[in-house]
């Protein structure tokens, strides 16, 4: 779905661009007081509700929500909230990502995979009453298939879809123009037709205004107000089963010191960090008193994105950004002209792994990494002297000109929020300073504005990655670029090369894992030797939680993996509340990270042979998911 994002997202679905891990540059923990702008007393109010026996489980998030809609959410925080409101066909085991029952409790394809059956659950429900049938779930895909303004978050799931209907209520069909490889793994949230029915335009619809919001997934959605808290209920219908806390609110701090704070005075029991704690806020946590930090392997990257010249699908150019980037040659100059292994030690102090490919290296079996000769390593000189082919010297002053006589300067956009952004700026400046190109970096609380105007020249970046790559890979080819000018779109930075493209196509129609997985490859090498998306590093998940609030909580995967962002509602939950905490139960505590709460599995039905890898949907412009 989306998830982290034009910049990280705001689009990042839509995109709002996860707000990326934070960098050693992060300041000293500041003294923990209220985020401005939040309400008064919110941890007091939750704590007296908890104390009269609702327990009430606070996330501290460092991203605002871009969209309530499903259909518009882009950002982390956003799609997680979706993925809580409502049920997915299918959904991903918490343990080692394979596909498993959602709405859909079996599917079948035809041997020619051209027509999909799902058979949907009878026993789930909408909560206002009535009953979650095939015709939401056609509902939901065809509005999309029809309607350029539902289709912007995950308008990629059905690109290829010919017909889909609802012979009866517990019957959904899919009929595809040619095979595609994501149909067990289409992350796409059905919503009630009988509610949405009513909404006039997808595009501005925001589904934040009548409360309670109707949902059929494991909470449903009672409050919002912008740029402060988003609060759910537990659903006691839910098929799966209830989820242990009465409550959950995430609640929007802009100052991740203060929600570290937070956290240790216990006015939140999690927090996610910007997305992930600093190296210094972690260090700060470890051993304090009913604390527990979650260091583990992280599906997110985090680059340095070139905006090639925005452009419409029909190629019609906008936006300012520089013309020098449209050559190849000025693109990789600076992707060598960039120390990742110092990105890595000096400014994620060692919580992530040297950027390479496109794909973290989490999802080992399309991870990949460019050749010895292939790499673009590490190497000043080099760098210059691919600017000196280019056509851009230094003049007597030391500055890149070109044949125009215009110096080589560049402005690159900044979440102001993300001390990496800031930290990595500087040694940008440093590094490119030294080639003779100029660099303003631009710091600002909403990249999302000059990012689908195409107003930049280069852009910090991230995504969280899913267990299928199909969505990750789709923000790149030209399907995605936005039909009018300056508007939201599926396109991560304009690109649209034609042989990416026809390697995507492949790669959608191809079912055997192996052939797939190298055609997936074969696109992150392409992207790659363009030099349009510099993944410098693969930062960890580093984030804490209260063990006097939260006794146990899944990880995913759950042998070492991330709790917030997941691909799932696995952590939200399963998470019980602390023996002895307001509302907790009397039963045995504990404070394990990683506790698996068992997922019943139905039996797949995959006619004509042919295994299907489980897909999930891009994390998104502020923060992509």
């Amino acid at each position: 779905m989306v998830t982290s994002s034009p910049p990280r997202p705001v689009r990042p679905r839509g995109r709002l661009r996860l707000l990326l891990a934070s960098g050693a540059a992060a300041l000293a923990l500041a003294a923990g007081s209220v985020v401005p702008g939040s309400p008064v007393g919110p941890a007091a109010q939750e704590a007296r509700a908890a104390g009269s026996g609702t327990s009430t489980l606070t996330v501290a998030v460092a991203q605002s929500v871009d969209s309530l809609s499903p259909f518009l959410a882009q950002r982390l925080v956003s799609t997680s909230v979706s993925r809580l409101m409502y049920d997915f066909l299918t959904n991903y085991d918490a343990k080692d990502n394979h596909t498993v029952p959602g709405l859909a409790t079996k599917w079948e394809s035809s041997p020619d995979k051209l027509t999909w059956t799902y058979t949907i659950r009878s026993d789930s429900k909408w909560s206002d009453g009535q009953r979650a049938t095939a015709e939401d779930a056609a509902w939901t895909f065809n509005t999309m298939m029809t309607d350029e303004g539902a289709a912007t978050s995950n308008g990629s799931f059905v690109g290829n879809f010919e017909k889909v209907t609802a012979p009866a209520p517990d019957k959904l069909v899919i009929e595809l123009k040619q095979p595609q490889a994501t149909m067990t793994a289409l992350d796409v949230p059905i919503v009630p037709k009988h509610v949405w029915e009513k909404v006039s335009d997808f595009s501005k619809f925001n589904n934040d205004k009548d409360f309670p919001i109707v949902g059929n997934g494991p909470f449903i959605l009672t409050d919002y107000k912008v740029d402060s808290y988003v609060k759910l209920k537990a659903n006691k219908d839910f098929w799966r089963g209830a989820p242990k806390f009465d409550e959950i609110v995430f609640r929007y701090y802009k100052d991740q010191d203060a929600a570290v704070a937070a956290l240790r005075k216990g006015e939140v029991s999690f927090v996610a960090g910007s997305p992930s704690l600093t190296p210094a806020q972690a260090a700060s946590l470890q051993g304090a008193d009913n604390i527990k930090v979650n260091d583990a392997p992280g599906r997110r990257f985090y680059a340095l994105a070139v905006n090639p010249g925005a452009q419409t699908k029909d190629g019609k150019k906008f936006g300012d950004g520089d013309p020098a980037l449209r050559d190849r040659k000025v693109r990789q100059a600076l992707f060598m002209a960039v120390d990742r292994e110092a990105v890595v030690d000096k400014v994620f102090q060692g919580h992530a792994v040297e950027g390479e490919g496109y794909i973290p290296p989490r999802f080992d079996s399309y991870f990949w990494k460019p050749s010895a000769e292939q790499k673009f390593a590490y190497d000043p000189a080099k760098a210059g002297a691919l600017l000196d082919e280019a056509g851009y010297r230094k003049n007597g002053a030391g500055k890149r000109t070109g044949k125009d006589g215009k110096p080589l300067d560049f402005r690159i956009l900044c979440h102001a929020t993300d001390p990496n952004d800031k930290a990595i700026g500087k040694y940008l400046q440093e590094w490119w300073g030294d080639l003779g190109i100029g660099l303003k970096v631009d710091c600002m609380d909403n990249v999302s504005d000059p990012w689908f105007a195409g107003e930049y020249d280069l852009a910090f970046d991230g995504w969280s990655v899913n267990p299928d790559p199909d969505f990750v890979m789709s923000i790149h080819t030209c399907a995605a670029l936005p039909a009018k000018a300056k508007e939201t779109a599926a396109t991560d930075n304009f690109i649209c090369d034609k042989q990416y493209d026809e390697l995507y196509a492949k790669q959608l129609a191809e079912y055997d894992p192996a052939k797939r997985a190298d055609l997936v490859k074969r696109m992150e090498s392409r992207l790659y030797d363009l030099g349009y998306m510099n993944v410098m590093a693969y930062p960890n998940a580093v984030e804490a939680y209260r063990t006097d609030q939260i006794a146990s909580i899944t990880t995913m995967p759950s042998d070492a993996g991330n709790i917030y962002g997941q691909d799932g509602y696995w952590s939200w939950w399963s998470a019980a509340p602390a023996t002895g905490a307001p509302g907790g139960s009397s039963g045995g505590g504990g404070s394990s990270t990683g506790v698996l709460v068992g997922v019943g599995v139905a039996v797949v039905v995959l006619a004509g042979g042919g295994l299907l890898f489980a897909m999930r949907r891009r994390s998104t412009a502020e923060d992509r998911e």
